[in-house]
Parts: C-alpha cells; structure tokens; sequence
C-alpha cells in the first residue's frame, strides 16, 4: 500500500511517497520512503494573491508520483497535504487569502485519482511531535524484533530529542529528565502502548527565513541611510538590492517596520563579511531577558527543561552545517572555528568552497550558522559537554527525517496505541523459569565433560 504526505512548508512545498506491504497494514517497522519530489517555486503562502496559479506547479511531481505507484492501487492512496509556519503567519495576518490557498488546493487533488484527504494548517506542538515521532521511528526506539520474530520494545533503549529547522518556525521535542505539569509545552504520547511525556515547542519567526529578514530590518532600522546598508552576515564584497516589502512586508517583522514604508523601495545591502559584528547582530534576535535569568526558561520567556540525551538536528541545520564542510557530531569548538572561517570568506571565494553553489543560500549561510549557533547555545542551552550530543543528519536509510512521516503514522493509525503487537511469547515468570533451567541444564553438561577429560 501507499501514501502520500506534501509537506508545505513557508519556502516550498515537498512530495514524500511511503510504502508498506499491504499484509502488514497495521504492523509497525515496515513503512519506507520510495519517492520525494520538491515541488518548483515558492511555499503555497506566496500565492496569498493569485491561489490559482498554484495548481500548475504541483503537476511535475504528482506525474512522477502517478508513475511511481501502480494505476490499479491509486484510487486507495491516500494524500494528505500539511501547511507548516508559512500558512500560519498567513492565516493570522489574512484568514481569507489562507482559506482561498487550501480551497485551490482541494480543487486541484480532488481531479487526481488519488482519495485526497484534505489540506490542513498543522499547530506548531504538532509539527514537533510528528519531527520526533519519525526520527524515533526511522532509528527503531519504539520497536524491534526479537529472537521469535515478534514486536518488542527495545530494552532500555533512550529515545532521541528533536531539533527542526524550518524556514518560518523552528521546534525542538524531548524527553525531559523530570516530567512536570509546569511545562505547558509538554505533549503525553501514547505508542504501540506506551507513555512519552514529550516536551516540545514550535518558535514562530524563528525559522531560518523570517529570522533573517529580521536581521536586515533590524540593520535598516541601526543604519544612517535607508538606500544602502552594510550587512555583516553577507560575505566580503557581495552586493544585492532588495524590496522592503521582501524583508519588512512580513508579520515577524512588523515591529520593525520603518514609518516610512514603501513595499517596493529598493535597499541595497553590502556585504562586509565581519564575524564578529554578524554574531552581535544575530544576538539581538533573542530576547535573553525575558525569562529574568530564570535556568528553566533560556529565552523569550518560554520554560524548558534541561536538554537531555541524544538529539537529531535535521532539514536546515543539516543543510547550514553541510555547507560549513562539517557531518555527523563534531564539538562546539570545531563548529566555532568552521564558522568564523566561513563567515570571513569573500564571495568570489565562497564560489569555489560550496559543494553545491546557489546565490539565495550561499549569502545566507554565514548568517544561518551565527543564528544555529545562538538558537541552540544560549536558546536551548546547549554547552560544550552537550553538543556532541547533536547529530545533524538528513536522513536515515532512504528515509527523510521530516514531520511527514510522523504525520502520515499518525493519520493512517499505522501506530497503534494499544500495546497487543507488544506481548513476548510466553509469559515473564515461565521466560525467566526456562532460562534458569537452561542455564543450569547446560553448566552441568559442562562439569560433566570436565569429569570426562579428567577421568579419560
């Protein structure tokens, strides 16, 4: 069987295809990514606009995916479509532009031969839980097979946080030490049986996209001319003209919208390449003293419990730290040192540094990497010793590590929340009286072929 989950996030839409036998429907460790198609242009938001012109795009994909799964099976795959951050600034800044966005999103899949399951906006606590729910998923922390081939839970295996990246939110899900009621953030889980107590909260504005926006509104807002602007994050001689309507025009930015507001005015921002002035701008993009030094609240007046355990960091951490020429988990000195190195490289030197050269993202990483750094250091309170700790990883397998996955799990209940998968073969007495008896069946076979060697 399959089933297809777009992932509309605020800077483009993604098509994930998972497969699973159809045998095994309600089994769990056998659902797999086949297929992933990144729609062409922007995020489903920025067609606030004009909706219509939104259907066009997606068809690239949705041919590919038509080919991918067989004809006869396609009027049972479900589609689910979740908007993540960028719908939900949408909906809060014009409901009915966002109503209209889904609404042409509808009407287009209901033309497709799949039973599409609607268009919804997910929460933000959802879009972690979903990131966490896959990422345990994907490493097998909820189940694995034992000797007779049956559904168990892994003996005492920890299950691992959650560190998402998107381009208008950011999430972090865990498993805090101590579970208390005083966290408002905290989500009860229940899979395959059992309990997680999964603290987990969503940062509006502060993706990766709306947080440098942000930025050159806030070194608009400090310079002395509103045509041309030094920009810190930007490598060494590296020039671009932007509208105020692409940085200011957005809800994250509006408190530092200019009096004189002209949506089309043209700023002209020059980039300095300076890593030390890039860090103490990324810096004022946190509000430190919100939570009055308190341990358990790091920064805008959200409480948190103390990090713990392994985390995954994944889609634009991975991205910003693959482009630093770093992999995997490394300390939080050899990522300071990759960083300040990267932020002082000169535009025409950064052309032959990135793997993959792209202008929109290669401006950006040095800035990314300044914000990576204080989200995680002084935002969640990450040091020296946890750090390492952080895998920034894509993927696991073939398989994304995305909220998709999670999502689509959760939806097709193909993560039951009844424990009857999770029942050993024989009881736990009988078990743990056959492996005494065994034990002692085969030590005396020892001491008996001893006695043999000795007498012989």
């Amino acid at each position: 069987q399959y089933g297809i989950v777009l992932d509309a996030g605020s800077s483009r839409t993604t098509v994930y295809v998972y497969e699973w036998p159809a045998e095994k429907e309600n089994d769990t460790g056998v659902v797999s990514q086949t297929f992933k198609c990144n729609v062409k242009g922007p995020g489903i938001s920025s067609y606030e606009s004009n909706p219509g012109a939104l259907a066009k795009p997606f068809d690239d994909c949705l041919n590919k995916v038509k080919e991918r799964i067989p004809v006869h099976l396609h009027k049972n795959t479900s589609v689910y479509l979740g908007a993540t951050a960028g719908m939900r600034l949408l909906r809060l800044q014009n409901e009915t532009a966002a109503s209209e966005v889904l609404a042409s999103i509808q009407n287009y899949f209901r033309a497709q031969p799949f039973e599409f399951r609607g268009a919804q906006i997910i929460t933000g606590p959802e879009e972690g839980v979903y990131g966490w729910i896959t990422a345990n998923y994907l490493m097998g922390n909820f189940l694995e097979r034992n000797l007779w081939r049956t559904w168990v839970r892994p003996y005492r295996k920890e299950t691992t946080g959650a560190l998402d990246l998107g381009g208008a939110s950011t999430q972090i899900s865990f498993i805090p030490e101590d579970y208390q009621e005083n966290f408002n953030s905290t989500l009860q889980v229940k899979l395959y049986g059992y309990n997680y107590n999964v603290y987990t909260h969503s940062f509006q504005c502060y993706g990766r996209d709306e947080a440098e926006k942000r930025l050159l509104a806030l070194l608009l807002q400090k310079s002395n001319t509103s045509s041309n602007v030094d920009n810190p994050c930007y490598p060494q001689n590296y020039n671009t003209a932007l509208t105020m309507k692409y940085f200011s025009g957005s809800l994250c930015t509006q408190s530092l919208r200019p009096a004189n507001y002209y949506p089309n005015q043209l700023v002209n921002f020059h980039g300095t390449g300076d890593p030390g002035l890039c860090q103490e701008m990324v810096s004022l993009l946190f509000n430190f003293t919100a939570c009055r030094d308190r341990e358990d609240c790091p920064f805008n007046g959200i409480p948190q419990p103390k990090v713990k355990g392994n985390f995954v960091a994944f889609s634009g951490f991975y991205y910003t730290i693959n482009a630093l020429n770093l992999s995997g988990h490394f300390s939080l000195a050899d990522f300071n040192s990759s960083m300040w190195f990267f932020c002082s490289q000169s535009w025409a030197q950064l052309q032959f540094m990135l793997p993959k050269f792209e202008e929109i993202y290669a401006r950006s990483y040095c800035f990314s990497a300044n914000f990576i750094y204080y989200l995680l250091v002084h935002g969640y309170n990450f040091d020296a010793e946890t750090w390492p700790q952080i895998h920034f990883q894509k993927e696991v397998g073939n398989s994304s590590i995305a909220w998709s996955l999670g999502y689509m799990l959760s939806l097709t209940n193909m993560i039951p929340a009844e424990g009857k998968l999770i029942q050993l073969p024989l009881k736990p007495s009988l078990f743990a009286g056959l492996l005494v008896f065994l034990t002692a069946t085969a030590l005396l076979s020892l001491l008996f072929l001893v006695y043999l060697c000795i007498v012989s």
